[in-house]
């Protein structure tokens, strides 16, 4: 009689063409039980901080940056891969109304129209299509997560109490910035020389403005790309964590009348200048208490969802491959 054939060694055997196939095409960055991560994948989903890292001259910092980027990109693939598993394995099913609900939910935060909201999705290298399927794959693992570490998550009074005097010690050393900014824009797949010479426009305009008696909103307005030139480039006061990383460590660095060397950010080149300082005072607690009770909730729930994701990782067969 013959022997039974091994299922584990038939498992292997199927992965193993799998993976080979895949290389054909893709270069394979890990496999995921039966699933596949490829490097282009991660390219993807580090393409928004690999854009940013173009700005850093030191070509060897840039690939220690690029190596740390890459691993966080395949750690992040690899956690979804295996909350889709989950959710393919509970049945759970988002509906086309859920996805539009989420659009529009987008669109109302951030007060764009539809038309708006196309043109951010084609600059993140998203059409609408793919959106779609990429809020289809997100609201799926929302739902897994609430169904799974939600329960764990409490927040008491006391926590609250604590937490807000921290927060109240923090806020009392804080302020707000009004800053103006010129823009030299950057088209979203603009090749290195189109970047460079956008670069210098922007290093002319900022020894233009740092020359003694420049009115910066008068360049602004005739010379910035930005679609606040018409008002001289005016910005308005705002607080820490609004404003894009690069951005944010000028406006809170520079001196008040201050103006930066040019920052890049996704949508071009900016030359800062720094209007005012405006101290913040802590409102009372009970004004603040839900949007803090909000921060704790997220803060635990994301605690609570990467120990769910790492439970889920020592159960499977997970083999990195860069």
């Amino acid at each position: 009689m013959a022997r039974p054939v091994n299922r584990l060694l038939i498992t292997l055997l199927c992965l193993s063409a799998l993976v080979a196939r895949a290389e054909l095409i893709d270069r394979v960055a890990a496999v995921v039980n039966n699933d596949i991560i490829t490097l282009s994948e991660v390219e993807t989903r580090i393409a928004p901080d690999a854009q940013r890292l173009r700005n850093e001259p030191d070509a060897t910092k840039r690939a220690e940056a690029r190596t740390v980027m890459v691993k966080r990109g395949v750690d992040l693939l690899i956690g979804e891969k295996l909350m889709e598993s989950q959710v393919r394995e509970l049945n759970i099913e988002v509906a086309d109304s859920e996805i539009e609900m989420g659009m529009d939910d987008v669109k109302k935060q951030n007060n764009i129209t539809t038309e708006q909201f196309e043109g951010l999705l084609a600059q993140e290298g998203y059409t609408l299509s793919s959106y779609k399927a990429f809020m289809r794959k997100h609201l799926a693992r929302l739902k897994l997560v609430n169904l799974k570490v939600r329960s764990k998550v409490k927040i008491s009074d006391e926590d609250l109490k604590a937490e807000y005097a921290r927060w109240a010690h923090d806020e009392a050393n804080e302020f707000e910035v009004h800053a103006r900014h010129l823009l030299v824009q950057v088209a979203p797949k603009a090749t290195a020389e189109q970047i460079e010479v956008a670069r210098l426009k922007a290093t002319m305009l900022m020894e233009e403005a740092r020359k003694p008696g420049t009115n910066f909103a008068e360049l602004a307005k005739k010379k910035s790309e930005g679609p606040s030139a018409a008002d001289g480039g005016d910005l308005g006061f705002f607080k820490r964590g609004v404003m894009v990383a690069e951005f944010e460590k000028a406006a809170f660095t520079l001196p008040v009348g201050g103006i930066s060397d040019p920052i890049r950010t996704k949508f071009g080149w900016h030359v800062l200048k720094v209007e005012e300082h405006k101290v913040l005072a802590a409102p009372p607690f009970d004004e603040v208490k839900e949007q803090l009770r909000d921060k704790m909730l997220r803060g635990q729930l994301e605690k609570y969802t990467d120990q769910y994701v790492q439970e889920l990782r020592a159960a499977a067969v997970v083999d990195v491959k860069i």
